[in-house]
């Protein structure tokens, strides 16, 4: 197995076990897609609590490997061909375990991209405008007098809950019976909305039927509660 030293990230937050997958994160929307995979799936790992309130995704060590500046990413020393590999941004580790493991991605090629589509609907759509919508209404954008942007970002997430509204009628999840990466990448931003955001009187949330439903079943799955605690905050 090559040299893991070479990832510099591993000089700032050293690894107890350097052959085990190394996670670097902190349990936000984007960052708890992938501590539910890797508990899902069942692959040994080891967490690294990224500090991303005192910047530490913005020291050289995080960005030599991650040069975005966020979490999560990760270090597998099991990777292509049996060489270490280093990855950012979460649609793409959930994709890369998925395939590394076999699971919650389709093997049918239609089903396959089918399911990626609806990742890609949430990495495009659900994250960044949920996000806006969150910093309009509790955070600093909060104190504008102009509510014409937290409007926008209220009406759009609206409109793409619309959307998954009506892909779950009559679905268990996204892709029908089979749990897949699109609800592994959709159920925390959700959760996030409602909850940590507390937009769900904002967005009508309780107007909706299927996705109320969608999101208390994932959110019972013993694996996504485990996750949604990884890796610990400070």
């Amino acid at each position: 197995m090559a040299d893991r030293s070479a990832f510099d990230i591993t000089k700032r937050w050293p690894a107890k076990n350097p052959d085990i997958l190394q996670l670097y994160s902190f349990p936000t929307p984007n960052g708890v897609k992938v501590s539910i995979m890797l508990e899902e799936t069942g692959l040994a790992y080891e967490a690294h609590t990224i500090k991303i309130g005192e910047d530490e995704t913005w020291t050289p060590e995080f960005l030599s490997l991650n040069p975005n500046g966020k979490i999560p990413a990760i270090v597998d020393p099991d990777g292509p061909g049996g060489k270490p590999l280093g990855l950012f941004e979460s649609g793409a580790i959930l994709q890369y375990l998925a395939e590394k493991t076999g699971k919650f991605l389709p093997a049918d090629p239609a089903k396959r991209i089918e399911t990626l589509q609806w990742v890609y609907f949430q990495m495009a759509g659900l994250g960044p405008i949920f996000g806006q919508l969150g910093f309009f209404h509790k955070f600093a954008g909060k104190d504008f007098e102009d509510k014409r942007p937290r409007d926008r970002y209220v009406n759009e997430s609206k409109r793409l809950l619309g959307v998954l509204e009506t892909r779950l009628a009559g679905r268990d999840w996204i892709m029908g019976d089979d749990y897949t990466i699109a609800d592994i990448a959709t159920l925390g931003w959700v959760r996030n909305l409602i909850g940590f955001y507390d937009a769900g009187e904002l967005v009508e949330f309780d107007k909706l039927v299927n996705v109320p439903i969608w999101l208390e079943r994932g959110l019972a799955r013993p694996a996504v509660q485990r996750g949604l605690d990884i890796p610990p905050r400070p």
